[in-house]
């Protein structure tokens, strides 16, 4: 296993996601805690649905925090990379696998949030296999159900969100 990849954000995405993380520190959390604390007057807590509704909204907002404060403390901010044909995090591949041809960005999600183009993590099995390669090369790994696969770079371009 390869050690693991700092998430590449442009400014743009730091900027979102911080944002984000603000408000839910801010404001999210406030609320959610009113919340249960009203579901909490209400009485009986086994039967209350409004409190175990609020109380899992609140675990939601604590894995977002979370989420966001590891890609924040461990990411790269720059401008959008450019291309010289080599597989990088924050690039658009489009490669074969099996025969078959498919087109993601390389990096996190949160990249490409209000996009359609789907996302593969560096750190994924793909995502390990191709990191480097260039165009034109093939490469092998073996996919988590154990079977060995064939990868074929085709092009290698710049995310432009």
């Amino acid at each position: 296993m390869s050690e693991h990849q700092p998430t590449w954000l442009t400014q743009e995405a730091y900027d979102r996601l911080s944002s984000e993380l603000e408000y839910l520190l801010t404001v999210a959390r406030n609320d959610i805690a009113k919340r249960i604390q009203e579901a909490r007057e209400e009485g009986d807590l086994k039967e209350n649905g409004g409190y175990h509704a609020a109380k899992e909204e609140q675990g939601k907002i604590e894995a977002r925090i979370n989420r966001l404060e590891e890609i924040l403390a461990n990411s790269v901010v720059g401008e959008t990379r450019e291309s010289h044909g080599v597989v990088e995090q924050g690039m658009v591949v489009k490669l074969t696998l099996n025969g078959s041809e498919l087109e993601f960005l390389l990096g996190s999600a949160e990249i490409a949030e209000g996009s359609e183009i789907e996302v593969y993590s560096p750190d994924s099995p793909i995502g390990q296999a191709i990191m480097g390669a260039k165009i034109g090369e093939t490469v092998r790994f073996f996919a988590p159900n154990g079977k060995e696969r064939e990868i074929e770079i085709l092009e290698v371009r710049n995310f432009t969100g």
